[in-house]
């Protein structure tokens, strides 16, 4: 895979994304195109908040395709380029994008504590606002882009974030990219 341009970078929150992708972008001195900071731009070209962009892409599949069509255009203009989001090894396999598709994984409440830490709420609380957000991730995947975020058939490589620091992980993944 020495030739891939493009490492996509998925996984449920708190599984490790960002700070993989910051590691990875700073070993490798490529970009870095992260799909909530291209949400947010979208929610400010439609001149509406965050929130409301959210609810709006819920009910609107034409949102998430929108969504797509902006972060393909990016890594393909970007490249050499990590591209970090829930969906973008989907994004990538089925845009034919020639890329290394890496999911992070990790137990629920190791995700939960993380996103706890890092938003400074009880792990209660983050736990169950975390179940809440995956539950309605899941059917809107399910609904809007016929994926179960479960079936992680297209990633080339599975990282368990759990069981190794972010230095480990971006070993694992820069040994992948390094097999011919």
């Amino acid at each position: 895979m020495a030739s891939v341009q493009i490492i996509t970078i998925s996984g449920l929150a708190g599984s490790g994304t960002t700070t993989v992708c910051d590691r990875l972008c700073a070993r490798l001195g490529w970009a870095y195109v992260n799909a909530g900071a291209v949400f947010r731009k979208l929610a400010q070209e439609a001149g509406v908040s965050l929130a409301e962009f959210g609810q709006r892409a819920e009910a609107d599949g034409c949102i998430d395709r929108q969504l797509d069509a902006r972060l393909v255009e990016q890594a393909r203009a970007s490249a050499p380029v990590v591209v970090e989001g829930r969906l973008t090894g989907w994004m990538a396999q089925r845009h034919q994008l020639p890329a290394l598709k890496v999911w992070l994984q990790a137990a629920l409440a190791v995700r939960a504590e993380r996103v706890g830490q890092r938003e400074g709420k009880p792990l209660a609380q983050a736990l169950a606002e975390t179940r809440k957000r995956e539950a309605s991730e899941a059917q809107r995947y399910a609904a809007h882009h016929q994926i179960a975020i479960s079936d992680l058939s297209v990633y080339d490589l599975v990282v368990d974030t759990e069981c190794c620091d972010p230095q480990a992980a971006c070993a694992h993944i820069l040994a992948r990219l390094d097999q011919p």
